[in-house]
């Protein structure tokens, strides 16, 4: 019984971590994902010290199990109505201070549930001493099927539902943990029909619980008009679209100023809240011809006249509407999530049943695996702009994956186009040049990559807000470059580089101060050491790659003093604050984990320990290696499978599930393998990984996705294996030399991986995953050294410490 009511905990618990991803995603931005790990670990370490503080929690398990399981239903849908009736504003913390307290508050309430599913792991491993594998094994496998529940909930009940199923999910295992000891039916009444509603209520969720938006995204600006309304909004594993109908939404990406026309009636279709992405009212693709024309995307459409054409990420599908007004004769689409799919479809003849045209093949999976499918190749491949224009200055976007605009990710669309062909790459104008700068360093890089000769086989002109840029494969011919200065003229979009361009043709209709986007591209190209010249630069504009895919992270540190300068004056200060948001949130980790759970072990912990002051120590440091490990290893796959997976939640789950599920088998044979053997075997393997994943992953990118999971957690497999074998290992050690040390040892476990769940994301910004997961080895290789010198140490006789140190 014990078993089954920790594995639904375990479930329960996992689920909710990665949904809080999930929700954090839609209600605030992206980079506040990274709190959920963080928040788990602190609560799963805080045990340790609850549990020390008061040891009767121990003695008393047939009353503590039951009422953990509850704690964790109270408290995990009470953390998350905190969130709703006081939320965090992350764009207002350097103006209001008060908001770091906010974010201090959601992050100790957040942690509570997980700190009820640590202190009943803890109170089972002290109940089953000596069969740490078993209980340890019960954990993990519930982890792995919690996982499976966060993908597949949200789509039946969305993200507030899996709360409340979670929550049921915990009741039903303080029943499992009551009827272990034989209680009665009126004693698990109370309890069932807390459950019964928690179900129902999951199933049905109130509008009271409903998320609150961060008033910065772009659906939040949308329904502010009177006018506006919902016409419909659904969730799935990896994301919630809505479609809006309002007469303010018109978007025009990239027109001309000589351009009189405006765009049709528009619904906007918002994925997570934001990134609106237009649905336009149109009879035929032909209507949209009058505005089409002064668009940026028409350009490579005029140079490759019936051209077979391919967009990435069509959203909305304005991209697609572009390409058939501007008279292509093939359209594929390549759309990646089912819900943006069929929310186009559901407008219908409103919006000309656009993706039923029969000239355009949709396919429903992501850009990247498709291209890496052998098949017909393109005259033109658009990579369409982000919908929502993102300022440098907000940071919300700089710990965003971005596998398509990375130079592996370019690459794989040059190979795709024909002798000639086009690749349109739109991006948003800032001043200084940022992402707009990054995009064409990136094309420069690609098109060496290819072999071309990046100042032949570029082209890049901007409108008031957006830059286009052409990379062709091969060099641009002069017919094509005069038709490029035709085409720009007569709409006075701004030429910024063509192979032949003139200073004195550039800057003459969207008038700067400074020709800087043509000083930026053609400095960039004529540098005699193109790294040294981007390291100069003001911003960091390096072209990204697989290995560290985050487009929109331009953060230098020599930027600090400007930003501490800034602060409180202005109302977004950062160059790069999402950056600096992970700072604060490492910041609120180490500060709680110090406050909460080291120092409290340490105090209470040292005075009662019966080993000698060294074998302690070493102990207590082969499990804070094991969680710095652990975390260092499981974040940067984490965020690496994101591309061979397609979305984050995909990843999460699947490499969340493989690694638990793996480590629980080994958590089960971890008697019969020596953990320092398994060690060492993890750090082997992990360099076996960083040698062949890239090459594999890319291989085999282009199978069907269900294929890529089987490989994926197939592959995970021997990994999850050895990484599971370690921790019990260690705990069946401990509890045959000092048992009462057991809470503090999974505390300093659970502290030490608070710390390295931020610290993880934070190296791989500025390092790469490679490097993270070589760092998470180094820490399995300082697990080895200090279980060795622990061992040498008890063989010494290593004098225990006085009773009052």
């Amino acid at each position: 019984m014990d078993l089954l009511g920790l594995f639904l905990l375990s479930a329960a618990t996992l689920a909710f971590e990665v949904n809080l991803t999930r929700i954090f995603a839609v209600s605030q931005f992206y980079h506040f994902a990274f709190m959920t790990v963080s928040l788990a670990l602190f609560g799963f370490g805080a045990s340790g010290t609850l549990l020390t503080l008061f040891p009767g929690m121990i003695r008393r398990a047939r009353r503590t199990l039951p009422l953990l399981g509850l704690a964790f239903a109270a408290t995990t849908v009470g953390s998350y109505w905190l969130t709703i009736q006081i939320p965090f504003d992350s764009f207002s913390i350097a103006l209001n201070p008060a908001q770091w307290g906010v974010l201090a508050l959601h992050y100790v309430a957040l942690s509570l549930p997980f700190l009820c599913t640590g202190a009943a792991i803890a109170i089972l491993l002290e109940l089953h001493t000596g069969k740490a594998g078993r209980t340890y094994a019960a954990n993990l496998a519930g982890s792995a099927i919690g996982c499976l529940l966060s993908v597949a909930l949200p789509g039946l009940v969305g993200a507030v539902g899996v709360v409340l199923i979670c929550a049921f999910l915990a009741c039903a295992a303080a029943l499992f943990f009551t009827c272990r000891w034989g209680a009665k039916w009126w004693q698990v009444a109370p309890q069932v029909a807390v459950a019964v509603l928690l179900l129902v209520a999951g199933m049905y969720p109130p509008t009271a619980l409903d998320l609150e938006i961060s008033p910065y995204k772009s659906i939040s600006y949308a329904l502010q008009y009177p006018d506006s309304r919902l016409i419909s909004q659904r969730w799935n594993g990896f994301s919630r679209v809505d479609v809006i109908e309002s007469s303010a939404i018109r978007s025009l990406p990239g027109q001309g100023f000589a351009c009189s026309s405006q765009p049709p009636p528009q619904r906007g279709l918002f994925v997570d809240g934001d990134n609106l992405s237009p649905i336009t009212h149109v009879s035929a693709p032909e209507d949209l011809r009058p505005v089409s024309d002064c668009l940026l995307l028409s350009l490579p459409l005029r140079l490759r006249p019936r051209a077979r054409a391919l967009v990435l990420d069509p959203g909305g599908g304005f991209g697609v509407l572009v390409a058939l007004a501007e008279g292509a004769a093939e359209v594929a689409a390549i759309e990646p999530n089912p819900l943006v799919i069929r929310a186009v479809r559901e407008q219908g003849e409103w919006a000309g049943n656009l993706y039923e045209h029969p000239q355009l093949t949709l396919f429903e999976e992501e850009g990247r695996a498709h291209l890496a499918r052998s098949g017909a190749n393109y005259d033109v491949i658009f990579m369409p702009p982000p919908g929502a224009y993102r300022p440098v200055t907000s940071g919300a976007y700089s710990l965003a994956e971005e596998y398509q605009f990375t130079v592996e990710g370019l690459v794989s669309a040059l190979d795709r186009l024909d002798e000639g062909g086009l690749l349109a790459v739109v991006r948003w104008l800032q001043v200084p040049p940022s992402e707009s700068l990054r995009a064409f360093a990136l094309a420069v890089e690609a098109v060496e990559h290819t072999g071309g000769t990046p100042s032949q086989s570029l082209v890049a002109l901007r409108s008031y807000n957006q830059m286009l840029i052409l990379v062709r494969q091969g060099s641009f011919t002069a017919a094509e470059l005069a038709s490029v200065r035709e085409f720009a003229g007569n709409r006075f979009f701004d030429l910024v580089y063509t192979p032949d361009v003139d200073p004195s043709e550039v800057n003459l209709y969207n008038v700067l101060l400074s020709p800087d986007y043509y000083l930026a591209t053609t400095g960039l190209l004529q540098a005699a050491d193109r790294m040294a010249w981007m390291e100069e630069y003001a911003f960091d504009t390096s072209p990204p790659t697989d290995d560290r895919p985050f487009f929109g992270h331009f953060y230098r540190w020599r930027q600090a003093d400007e930003v501490l300068a800034m602060a409180g004056h202005v109302w977004q200060p950062f160059g790069g604050a999402g950056y600096l948001v992970l700072l604060g949130l490492l910041a609120v980790a180490i500060v709680a984990a110090g406050l909460l759970v080291v120092f409290p072990l340490l105090r209470l912990g040292m005075a009662s320990t019966p080993l000698g002051r060294r074998e302690t120590f070493y102990r207590l440091s082969t499990f804070g290696f094991l969680g710095l490990a652990f975390m260092l290893v499981e974040v940067p796959l984490l965020q690496r499978f994101i591309l061979f997976l397609a979305h984050p939640s995909y990843a999460m789950a699947t490499v969340l599930g493989a690694i638990l599920m793996f480590s629980g088998l080994g958590s089960l044979i971890s008697d019969r393998v020596p953990g320092r053997v398994a060690m060492l075997s993890v750090v082997g393997l992990l360099l076996l990984y960083q040698l062949g994943l890239v090459q594999i992953s890319e291989t085999l990118l282009g199978l069907p996705l269900a294929a890529r999971v089987i490989l994926a957690v197939v592959g995970l497999g021997p990994l999850g294996i050895l990484m599971g074998i370690p921790f019990p290992s260690s705990i069946n050690s401990l509890q045959e030399r000092a048992p009462g040390l057991t809470v503090w040892a999974w505390g300093i476990n659970g502290a030490l991986s608070v710390v390295a769940s931020v610290l993880a994301a934070l190296a791989a910004l500025s390092w790469g995953f490679g490097r993270v997961l070589l760092l998470g080895g180094l820490c399995y290789l300082g697990a080895w050294l200090t279980t060795g010198l622990a061992t040498r140490s008890r063989r010494r006789g290593d004098a225990p410490l006085p009773p009052d140190r």
